[in-house]
């Protein structure tokens, strides 16, 4: 048709429903699990708004409504002979018969289907989002018969659950709106997945009641952090107040049914929801989630009596203040497996966040380390890179990444070595165009590109690689003669819209790239760009570009990350601490093939014994110093000298993540990775053992271990006949299993 088809895909929108890592993460586990023919479904909502466009104003972030449904979505399929019915509020009646949650509000889950195709094998999967309708009678049944009109109007307020994504990453914000959206989710799945259930031929019935005996057997359902949590009560009240089973033995179906993945250790984005909002919204659930808190304490307490601390340590509710449910709590004890996402978060998550439970049921706790899918983060994203390694390797590595350690012979072959280097140059003078063209900035190509790109957040850093830039920068001006290794420093990510501190930092990285991009001194050495809106769609564009990718967060606080996977896989050099997944990067390239610097976890846990105090660096570190007082005087904000007065002050006296602490080895690491990379043969040299020693990073793997570990599914590798195929041929040749 004469179109092309690059030119198509700049056209098609993101579907951004997702805030960071835990959305992208899902959308990976989707392709793993059809790639490996697991009969999986994933399940969400469609939200109108996705996380929003980022702006940039006058250095600010400024936020815009992402209408990403404005041109339709041409993936999607409306099943409106799907639709399921919500309750909220009402109150519960009790009778001879059980409970009843009676004179509720209906709002009705309309779900639309989006294919999720495995690679190469003919197996398709679903991914189904539930979009909020308001039934037809939606406030004309009640006695408000004269305003029609207002009535209709007023369809809004339910259709609003799935308006707008919540656009906090890492924190928890108690809204009802946040609350009815999880239960929204979560009814409608649930009923989705029982009806699939009945209707299949393990749903048998005796006389009239459906028996749920292998319900766990065919049905696993894993929680994506404690979002989804309000699913545990609301399976036991289906078991027990509508299927009429004994409490016992729904609590035995339940427990064996789910599976919680915990994602953060940050307090402050634990859910801790208000009892009187959900005794407010869902009254049944909160007389449910206190029966379950009273089984779990008398069990407690029958294993270590008088112990009251440790009753109050390990109840589902919080008292003091008001009263909170603490849904981690809930999962852990609703579940039969809870995993972190890699080894040093999922034993911090069994020593210190949930070391009551853990030392209860040890075998409870696992580690599935996450995986990127190398089908879109190489293969789509990297082509030349991709089309390279299977020169050398051959194509299987696509659905086996493991298959990459095979590069270890390739090492010191001096034309891979170069085309590899190659490879690297041509994605960056790719992206140095695209940059140009959107900044109106000269990139030297021959730079070293310097990658931070996750959201904003105080535990990530930002501000150090900040004050790196700003120490470079006052270096080039003692000694412009000096040889300096050039830099195009790139930081992109969204802030949450609420977060002062990190709409501090964005607007402070573009003041000092202000001052350092027209600085005559600095010139081509150094460039430091803002990307904007970084998303999936942009991260596809740099990721492949990046030379020397940055993994700074204090260690013990980024639960794993998958950036740094996906820089790794890339050909990108890591800078990082030993924290999250970079922990075991460095075990499998060796920890001499990654730029590791900074406090190992013990090292903060003894810096907060003694007490962590920054004077005393800034006091001992003249470049430090100067840095800090060049932020504190104005320099970077001339017409407004005291703009960044609360950066400062946080950094002296409440800087939670000891950015002055790691400052010294993060520079001195920094003049490492520059003096290697002057020697492009050993830099190159040492890209390839990286690559080489990604393959565990596939959630592939993740994805088996998952199946193999908690869902108790095989995966195959068989490969379905296409449609125009007779399907006889294959008939009986795929196991029966559970549906994750």
């Amino acid at each position: 048709l004469g179109l092309d088809m690059e030119e198509l895909e700049e056209i098609e929108e993101d579907a951004g429903l997702g805030n960071g890592g835990l959305g992208r993460l899902a959308a990976c586990f989707l392709d793993s699990m059809a790639t490996l023919g697991l009969a999986a479904y994933g399940y969400g909502i469609r939200y109108e708004y996705g996380i929003f466009n980022q702006k940039i104003r006058d250095g600010w972030q400024v936020e815009e409504a992402d209408d990403w449904l404005r041109h339709g979505n041409p993936w999607e399929k409306a099943r409106p002979e799907y639709m399921l019915p919500v309750h909220f509020y009402g109150r519960v009646e009790h009778a001879a018969t059980g409970a009843k949650w009676v004179d509720t509000q209906v709002v009705l889950a309309l779900p639309y289907d989006t294919p999720v195709p495995g690679y190469m094998n003919n197996t398709v999967n679903t991914m189904r989002l539930w979009s909020a309708r308001a039934p037809n009678d939606f406030n004309l049944r009640d006695f408000n018969v004269g305003d029609y009109i207002q009535a209709v109007l007023d369809r809004n307020l339910a259709e609003n659950i799935s308006r707008v994504l919540y656009p906090n990453d890492n924190f928890f914000e108690g809204k009802e709106l946040r609350l009815k959206q999880e239960y929204f989710v979560v009814a409608a799945t649930l009923q989705d997945i029982i009806r699939r259930f009945k209707a299949s031929k393990f749903g048998s019935t005796d006389s009239v009641r459906t028996v749920f005996d292998s319900f766990p057997d065919q049905v696993a359902i894993q929680l994506n952090d404690t979002h989804p949590a309000m699913a545990i009560p609301e399976l036991m009240r289906i078991f027990v107040d509508i299927e009429k089973l004994p409490w016992n033995k729904a609590w035995d179906i339940t427990k064996r049914t789910f599976a919680y993945t915990n994602h953060t250790v940050l307090p402050e984005a634990l859910e801790r929801w208000p009892v009187d909002l959900v005794e407010k919204l869902l009254p049944r659930h909160l007389q449910i989630i206190y029966e379950i808190n009273q089984r779990h304490l008398d069990h407690i307490a029958s294993l270590f009596p008088n112990d009251v601390d440790r009753l109050r340590r390990m109840s589902l509710i919080e008292e003091g203040g008001t009263k909170r449910i603490n849904m981690a709590h809930l999962c852990i004890v609703g579940s039969h497996a809870v995993n972190g996402v890699a080894k040093i978060h999922s034993e911090i998550v069994k020593t210190q966040v949930f070391e009551d439970f853990a030392a209860l049921e040890p075998e409870k706790f696992q580690n599935k380390t996450n995986g990127i899918t190398p089908r879109r983060w190489l293969l789509l994203c990297n082509p030349g890179l991709a089309e390279l390694i299977a020169e050398k390797i051959g194509e299987d590595y696509v659905r086996d990444l493991s298959q990459l350690t095979k590069l270890h012979e390739f090492v010191d072959d001096d034309l891979f070595i170069r085309e590899v280097a190659k490879v690297k140059q041509e994605n960056k003078v790719k992206f140095a165009l695209y940059l140009e063209k959107e900044y109106k900035v000269k990139i030297n190509p021959s730079s070293m590109f310097d990658v931070h790109v996750k959201r904003i957040h105080e535990y990530k850093r930002q501000l150090m690689n900040c004050l790196h830039i700003i120490t470079m920068y006052n270096r080039i001006r003692r000694d412009p003669a000096k040889l300096f290794v050039p830099r195009t420093v790139i930081i992109g990510g969204k802030a949450a819209p609420g977060y002062h501190m990190a709409k501090m930092i964005i607007k402070l990285i573009n003041a000092v790239a202000h001052v350092v991009n027209n600085d005559p001194v600095v010139g081509s050495k150094m460039k430091v760009i803002f990307l904007e809106n970084y998303r999936v769609s942009l991260a596809e564009k740099v990721i492949p570009a990046t030379d020397l990718s940055e993994q700074i967060s204090t260690a013990g606080t980024e639960a794993s990350g998958t950036g740094n996977m996906k820089f790794m896989l890339n050909g990108a050099l890591t800078i990082g601490t030993m924290d999250g997944a970079n922990v075991e990067m460095a075990e499998e390239a060796g920890e001499e093939n990654l730029f590791i610097f900074g406090m190992r976890v013990e090292d903060v846990t003894e810096l907060d014994k003694e007490g962590y105090n920054a004077q005393k660096y800034y006091d001992q570190l003249p470049e430090l110093k100067q840095a800090i007082d060049q932020i504190k005087s104005g320099f970077f904000s001339p017409k407004e000298p005291d703009l960044f007065k609360d950066v400062v002050n946080m950094l002296f006296h409440h800087d939670r993540f000891k950015v002055f602490a790691d400052y010294e080895a993060y520079v001195k690491c920094q003049e490492k990775v520059s003096e290697l990379y002057l020697n492009s043969k050993a830099w190159t040299k040492m890209v390839i053992r990286n690559i080489a020693a990604a393959g565990k990073f596939s959630s592939d793997r993740t994805i088996k271990e998952y199946a193999r570990d908690i869902w108790h599914v095989e995966p195959s590798d068989l490969k379905i006949p296409p449609p125009n195929e007779p399907r006889d041929a294959v008939e009986d040749k795929t196991p029966n299993g559970t549906a994750a």
